[in-house]
């Protein structure tokens, strides 16, 4: 083991009580975060321990929001022990099984959809978590032409082109902001979804959790930048997603559906464009480089959006207009597109 996790593993000795050489630990794949993550193993009995260092990872949060969870019946994996101090924490081992290795298995599918709903009808006034405001949805957009368009592609965006960009943000705040806020995982993608053994879903990877958009975790797992689903089908999803909000009075009748749809796609839009920037910074600034080939879906996806509504939003339309005949083509002579 490395000597950079010999402090741990001191300190795992000292919670558990088993003697450092009488237990193992095992790396697991980690995320994008800072967070490195082991399997704990002794005998039969596992769990996964974690360095979330302090100075990166909001662990508080985490404890805090995993306790609300488990509060309202909703798995997340249970705390052992921790150390906010070091980072320190000692993990349930849900198993190995996301819901991206289950991709056929509908029943799967549909048990994470559900979860939909079950944040959806959380009682937000007894959690105490961040706004997903204005302020904060337009400094992770800015993370799109700072990282994906001037960093990676290289591009020197002139002063007309900021604005339209800037529109384009304004529009997308705005469609988040008429919509209810209800609890917001933040990134409930495959990746964050562990399929039991129990035929249950549980969630990971939720310390950053908001009070945000009704339709920003459907976003997440429908227009998963891991998984890719037609937009039939993801219409289909949004339109039954729908129905249920308002027959649980979550949603008003008068938000018909190609309102929701429109919520959804630009939802979408916004999502998508802030992960162009968030996969971009990974690669270049954190060394992370295999999100380079998730770029290509992510960037799919928008350009989905922005050809369904360029006939109907002039905003829209002109980002449409200069994203076909200034961006494409520098995205053509990449490399890691030409490789996908």
């Amino acid at each position: 083991m490395p000597d950079e996790c010999s402090s741990l593993s001191k300190w795992i000795a000292d919670q558990s009580g088993i003697a450092e050489g009488q237990f193992q630990l095992t790396p697991l794949a980690g995320d994008a975060s800072f967070r490195r993550y082991f399997r704990l193993s002794h005998g039969s009995q596992r769990c996964v321990a974690v360095h979330a260092p302090p100075a990166t990872e909001d662990n508080l949060s985490f404890l805090k929001i995993q306790e609300f969870l488990e509060e309202n019946c909703i798995r997340a994996p249970a705390i052992k022990a921790h150390n906010l101090e070091f980072g320190y924490l000692l993990l349930e081992d849900l198993g190995d099984t996301q819901l991206y290795d289950r991709l056929t298995d509908h029943k799967c599918f549909e048990k994470a959809l559900d979860l939909l709903l079950n944040f959806a009808l959380l009682d937000i006034v007894d959690i105490h978590i961040p706004v997903y405001s204005s302020e904060t949805l337009e400094f992770e957009l800015n993370i799109f032409p700072e990282w994906f368009l001037v960093r990676l592609l290289g591009l020197k965006l002139e002063i007309g082109e900021r604005d339209l960009i800037e529109a384009v943000f304004q529009l997308l705040i705005k469609n988040a902001q008429e919509q209810p806020q209800v609890f917001s995982h933040r990134d409930l993608h495959s990746r964050n979804i562990m399929c039991l053994s129990d035929g249950a879903c549980a969630v990971i990877d939720f310390q950053d959790a908001v009070i945000g958009p009704i339709t920003y975790d459907f976003v997440s797992l429908t227009k998963d930048c891991y998984v890719r689903r037609s937009p039939a089908e993801v219409d289909k999803f949004a339109l039954e997603f729908r129905e249920k909000l308002v027959q649980r009075n979550l949603l008003s009748k008068d938000k018909n559906a190609s309102k929701f749809i429109e919520w959804v796609d630009f939802m979408g839009l916004q999502r998508h464009l802030k992960v162009l920037g968030i996969f971009s910074r990974l690669h270049l600034r954190d060394g992370k480089h295999s999100y380079l080939t998730h770029l290509p879906l992510v960037i799919d996806y928008v350009l989905e959006t922005i050809l369904r509504y360029g006939g109907s939003d002039p905003i829209i339309s002109e980002f449409n207009y200069w994203f076909e005949y200034t961006v494409r083509p520098v995205i053509a002579r990449q490399s890691w597109i030409q490789s996908n």
